[in-house]
């Protein structure tokens, strides 16, 4: 749902009655109301409540508006004009919290110094480096919660981010960046972090590892095992998959894109261990894939796999 709909939802818990317009006509949720829930009606130009709503929103939608429009007007962001999506508006209020508690410094100084694109700050937070692109109303956003002036709009994609230690024991690379913004923990036991972006690899070309054994984190999935990984191996040979800890979750369940199905003819044996190789064919068998921020880092270091050449 995107802030129209979510505040049409709110007005007629209020009133009774909205007007319609072409958001709504075209609303799953609202639709859902309407043809499966039969709680909402609509004629040629109104929606309207029967009953049966107003609990169904007080138990299913009232506590996340109220969330919403509160954070919203206590950061000014809450215009006439936008249509965030509910999903841009919990990314928001993380970002919100990882600067209040202090997590995002360091990342938020690398975007300074590294003079960031939207791009780079849309794979960060969006995990797709074309998701804010044209949405101006969101990259700002993101700009007034980082306390940033400006963001660069172009393609350069050649910084790598860093999360650097004192006296550093070893080096994770992270397909995602939720580690880099957890900052304490690694710190706390001398692991540097880092992140090239995803599929953005090209730079690692020009890492230094400096001696230091370096691991991999990464989403256990099509794209984090079949695609990312196999490249980063090519630019970093010495690096190894790191093993993971958390609990898997459904795909379909989860609407998650990267589906083992695209396997097809795609080989990755020789970089992995007998170990996560048992875990990969579960992962398929069950159509599961397991998320790497839901990872314990400390016990997927304490419990690392060399691969098996």
């Amino acid at each position: 749902m995107n802030w129209i709909e979510l505040r049409a939802l709110n007005s007629l818990y209020k009133t009774g009655e909205v007007k319609l317009n072409e958001t709504l006509k075209q609303s799953g949720e609202i639709n859902y109301l309407i043809n499966s829930l039969s709680v909402l009606d609509r004629s040629h130009t109104n929606v309207f409540v029967l009953e049966g709503f107003d609990k169904i929103y007080e138990k299913d939608y009232l506590e996340k508006y109220n969330q919403y429009v509160t954070f919203l007007n206590e950061n000014n962001l809450l215009k006439p004009w936008i249509r965030f999506d509910q999903k841009d508006i919990e990314i928001l209020i993380s970002i919100k919290e990882d600067m209040d508690n202090g997590n995002l410094e360091p990342l938020r100084e690398q975007i300074i110094k590294n003079e960031a694109t939207v791009r780079i700050v849309s794979l960060m937070f969006f995990k797709n480096e074309k998701y804010l692109l044209g949405k101006d109303a969101l990259i700002n956003a993101v700009k007034i919660l980082l306390d940033i002036e400006e963001l660069a709009d172009d393609k350069d994609l050649q910084y790598k981010y860093v999360l650097e230690c004192h006296h550093p024991k070893c080096i994770i690379l992270c397909e995602n960046i939720d580690f880099l913004k957890r900052p304490t923990l690694a710190r706390a036991n001398h692991i540097e972090l880092w992140y090239a972006g995803g599929k953005n690899i090209t730079k690692l070309d020009y890492a230094d590892t400096r001696g230091l054994p370096i691991y991999y984190s990464c989403d256990w999935d099509y794209d984090g095992l079949f695609i990312i990984y196999p490249l980063v191996k090519e630019k970093i040979p010495q690096i190894t998959l790191l093993t993971p800890n958390a609990a898997p979750k459904t795909i379909t369940e989860t609407e998650h894109l990267s589906r083992w199905e695209n396997i097809k003819d795609k080989n990755i044996d020789l970089l992995l261990s007998d170990a996560q190789k048992i875990i990969l064919n579960d992962l398929i068998q069950r159509d599961e894939w397991i998320i790497e921020e839901a990872n314990l880092l400390l016990d997927m270091v304490a419990g690392k796999t060399s691969p098996s050449m």
